[in-house]
């Protein structure tokens, strides 16, 4: 229901070519759309910004993650549904208590990051600092850019070790191919624009190098009246659930055993000309008891390494300040 609410209310804002801000939730139960005129002051948010690798303060950050163990249970559980054949890639996230020296105002001010959100409505108290776009439309030309595999930039021969990676290559060129296929739903002569580049990202006390690719479709001329219908049909963003879509999301739902709520939904704004979209991953929630909650995770095929993927969801816990 709230997601042909969604569809039409977008559309109608499209369709009068009113700028507008939107947010929706990882599986449409929450969604704020708003004209930007009339924003509130309690919600903020920096689309595209230019950013830099460069580490200007080491900030802690105190982990309480899930332990390894109940980790292994979620993976060994989704590595027996990948050998049964009903599912290839899942991204399993996870949700990590931690403690900080910063309120959720200030980490938003401080932070080093393409996209930034600051969002206090009703009971949803958050701040997301994405790097990863979902969907930029110019002119009548859409273009997705998922990413897919990190790695610290000092390991030694780091960008050779990650684009060589078989289990990454396999991953990446999976996610590539599920969001050109999600473009050749809205879209046509959707193509490959570039495969598996690398984007160096501040992640608190390191660097990061992280894999990304950009794809580009066709939109008719009146795209922006069935703006609400593109992204919805797009929706759940497949870099944050997996393929085969449908049934990766039921299998995530088993096993994450928590509610991502707007973490890995997307936010965006028209601006009257263009449009620009990200999804909601490197997000800390804020609880009554200002208890502060960090959302993470990784992809994993059958080619993963428990170990490896564990620490993954460890390291994508950072302040880039």
């Amino acid at each position: 229901m709230n997601k042909k609410l969604i569809e039409e209310k977008l559309n109608n804002y499209g369709s009068s070519n009113e700028p507008f801000f939107f947010i929706v939730s990882y599986n449409f139960t929450k969604f704020h759309i708003e004209k930007l005129s009339s924003l509130p002051e309690n919600i903020k948010y920096e689309i595209n910004s230019k950013t830099t690798s460069k580490i200007k303060h080491k900030t802690t950050v105190e982990k309480f993650p899930i332990t390894f163990s109940e980790y292994k249970k979620k993976f060994d559980f989704l590595q027996e549904e990948i050998r049964s054949g009903n599912t290839y890639l899942l991204n399993l996230t996870a949700k990590t208590k931690i403690k900080t020296d910063f309120s959720l105002d200030e980490i938003y001010e401080k932070v080093n990051a393409k996209f930034k959100l600051r969002y206090k409505n009703n009971n949803d108290n958050f701040v997301c600092f994405s790097p990863e776009r979902f969907v930029e439309i110019k002119k009548n030309k859409i273009y997705t850019y998922p990413m897919k595999g990190t790695i610290d930039s000092k390991i030694p021969n780091a960008q050779a070790k990650i684009l060589g990676d078989v289990k990454e290559m396999a991953e990446h060129t999976m996610v590539v191919d599920l969001l050109r296929n999600d473009l050749g739903i809205v879209s046509s002569k959707v193509r490959v624009e570039k495969f598996r580049y690398i984007d160096k990202i501040n992640a608190g006390d390191k660097k990061l190098l992280q894999v990304s690719s950009k794809i580009s479709g066709h939109l008719e001329d009146n795209w922006l009246e069935n703006i609400g219908t593109i992204i919805t049909k797009m929706l759940p963003a497949g870099s944050i659930t997996g393929t085969p879509k449908k049934k990766t999301c039921e299998l995530l739902q088993k096993s994450e055993n928590y509610d991502r709520d707007f973490y890995t939904g997307i936010f965006g704004v028209y601006d009257g000309k263009s449009f620009d979209s990200a999804v909601m991953i490197r997000f800390i929630e804020e609880n009554e008891k200002q208890e502060q909650y960090y959302k993470s995770g990784g992809g994993i095929t059958c080619d993963s390494d428990v170990n490896a993927e564990y620490q993954e969801l460890l390291d994508k816990i950072y302040l880039p300040f």
